[in-house]
């Protein structure tokens, strides 16, 4: 499949063929950086059974927490469309930002100016070096799509998005749209 040259911002979206990788199966990337350098982004579609309370436990919320990606899953991440309120973040594109002063983020939690729908928050992230993206898409790894749905992104539910992708993509993809996740197990 003819893909479009991922940019940051972008969608990267799990191919069928990838079953079995026990970290992308089934996965949607949003890739926060795309340089000759190399990629990083975070898995949109795979929550832990995690909230942000279990991890840091003095603050009471319970924002979900998603695996981001098998990169320094010890350190948490965010992205955000509410630059405003949370300084020294990057934008990443379309509204959409990560990272930015965390000590602000936790008071606005605390003081409940800060809604789920406006953060997400990850474990780890997905990375990969200079042109290791570029040949995983060659080996057709992945398919890279605009992000249609832009700051709102952040708010999109997880439970069907690799099978909406799927049927978006059309043809082949519809077919993948459902089968089993563990085609084995079937």
């Amino acid at each position: 499949m003819i893909t479009i040259k991922p940019k940051k911002g972008d969608l990267l979206i799990a191919e069928p063929s990838i079953i079995g990788d026990s970290s992308f199966n089934r996965s949607i990337v949003l890739l926060a950086d795309h340089t000759p350098e190399g990629s990083i982004g975070f898995i949109l579609n795979k929550p832990l059974d995690y909230t942000i309370q279990d991890l840091i436990p003095e603050l009471k919320a319970n924002f979900k927490i998603y695996n981001g990606g098998p990169v320094e899953q010890d350190n948490l991440y965010f992205i955000h469309k509410v630059p405003e309120l949370i300084p020294n973040s990057i934008e990443i594109s379309l509204g959409i930002y990560w990272g930015g002063d965390f000590d602000k983020v936790a008071e606005l939690i605390a003081n409940n100016e800060l809604q789920e729908n406006n953060i997400r928050f990850f474990l780890g992230y997905s990375g990969w070096d200079a042109n290791q993206l570029d040949e995983e898409l060659k080996t057709n790894s992945w398919v890279v799509s605009e992000n249609i749905y832009k700051k709102a992104i952040i708010e999109k539910d997880y439970q069907f998005f690799w099978k909406e992708k799927m049927v978006e993509l059309g043809g082949e993809y519809s077919i993948w749209s459902n089968a089993p996740e563990d085609p084995s197990a079937n």
